[in-house]
């Protein structure tokens, strides 16, 4: 990666794909959802439905066993990442819950497909390969966001689980609840 091509000068990255687990760079899960999209569309496509299976496969792999497993997160991290730099990190929470949607989806196409319900399957493959896309070309993640609806219900910490591209600013505390002196610059409460 590289501050300045021009100058040549490297820049590290400042978390390790496949050892920070509880980050990731907010552009690879939209080049996963791209894969995963466009994937699902062939499949649909050309009728190849096994490959269905092979992208709820995937998922699951990369969800068990860690990103250095993930085919489309192999590709970002050494071929993308590199040449076009790290980009913002993010919690993986809500990317991790909308893999697994993804992944119980495409196994629930795949199977409707083996059970005889090619119909089904079509419409399960339909819903992954749009929501997907979508996801992929404008940031809104319906299984992220999900997530983060399940959090705010659950009371957990759902502003944190959003993308900082997507932060919204955090609600201003009460000045009761400031701890230390007040900085010289602060007026004085009434």
């Amino acid at each position: 990666m590289l501050d300045d091509p021009a100058a040549g000068t490297a820049r590290a990255r400042t978390a390790d794909p496949y050892r920070d687990l509880d980050v990731i760079d907010a552009r690879a899960p939209r080049f996963n959802q791209a894969v995963v999209g466009l994937g699902a569309l062939a499949a649909l496509a050309t009728g190849a439905w096994p490959l269905l299976a092979v992208l709820a496969a995937q998922l699951a792999v990369g969800l068990v066993l860690g990103r250095r497993f993930c085919l489309p997160c192999v590709l970002y991290f050494e071929l993308v990442q590199p040449r076009f730099g790290e980009g913002p990190l993010e919690d993986a929470r809500a990317p991790r819950f909308a893999n697994a949607v993804g992944a119980a989806v495409l196994g629930a196409a795949s199977l409707a497909y083996l059970a005889g319900a090619p119909r089904l399957g079509a419409a399960l493959g339909v819903v992954v390969a749009c929501l997907a896309l979508v996801a992929a070309a404008t940031g809104i993640c319906a299984g992220c966001e999900l997530h983060r609806l399940g959090a705010r219900l659950r009371g957990g910490p759902a502003a944190a689980s959003r993308p900082r591209s997507c932060a919204r600013p955090a609600p201003r505390r009460h000045r009761a609840a400031r701890s230390g002196p007040r900085p010289p610059s602060s007026p004085a409460p009434h």
